[in-house]
């Protein structure tokens, strides 16, 4: 059979953000695909298993099996979708707003959510995981405002949905974990209530997928 013609999956964990990023660029895209859960926390963290570290040796989720390859790292599989199914477009025509969706989504993928995530956390341990998380997410979020206020129209970049916004909509379900003070940055929660109205961030949610414990189901 065609790898063309093969259903796409997704090695995921509900609540990962990181997951959720591609999660809502294959809704975008109107790609289906098959979702196969990797809990991060049962047994000591089903990404540590061999069968997993197959797949991908990193041991983190997202891993995407899609066209014969396995892709991991989200915005590596996100531009792959958009260079192999480029409709909807994720990145915008004009290389300038181009390069500030990448900016943006490097700053929120390098420069916040891998400093609060589990690997981090635990390494701090203890009753400090809260106040670390909350410690970065704010540092990074007074200088995303910043940037926000001269890209954004409705969303990130512009009026139209690009890779920022996947990860944008991700690291503030992570701020509000974290019991995050939104209150000063409305640009960014502005932008975060806008893309939450869109079908594919919701279909997307981490209160909506196949490993959701039945407790946090919306």
């Amino acid at each position: 059979m065609s790898t063309a013609l093969v259903k796409p999956v997704l090695y995921s964990y509900f609540r990962s953000s990181c997951s959720w990023r591609v999660r809502i660029a294959l809704a975008l895209k109107g790609i289906a695909y098959d979702q196969e859960p990797v809990n991060l926390l049962k047994d000591g963290g089903q990404q540590f298993s061999t069968e997993f570290q197959a797949v991908n040796p990193m041991q983190q989720v997202p891993a995407l099996k899609i066209d014969g390859i396995i892709l991991s790292q989200s915005l590596a599989i996100i531009q792959y979708l958009e260079e192999t199914r480029p409709n909807p477009r994720l990145l915008p025509q004009d290389l300038k707003k181009r390069a500030q969706a990448r900016m943006i989504s490097d700053h929120i993928v390098s420069g916040i959510q891998p400093l609060q995530n589990l690997t981090f956390l635990k390494q701090v341990g203890g009753e400090k995981k809260l106040e670390w998380a909350q410690h970065y997410i704010t540092c990074g979020f007074k200088a995303l405002e910043r940037i926000l206020q001269h890209t954004a129209g409705c969303y990130c970049i512009g009026d139209e949905v690009s890779m920022a916004d996947l990860c944008l909509v991700p690291q503030v379900y992570n701020a509000e974990r974290f019991k995050v003070d939104l209150a000063p940055y409305p640009t960014i929660t502005r932008i975060n209530k806008a893309l939450l109205e869109l079908e594919a961030f919701q279909v997307s949610h981490p209160c909506r997928q196949p490993d959701t414990p039945a407790e946090l189901r919306a």
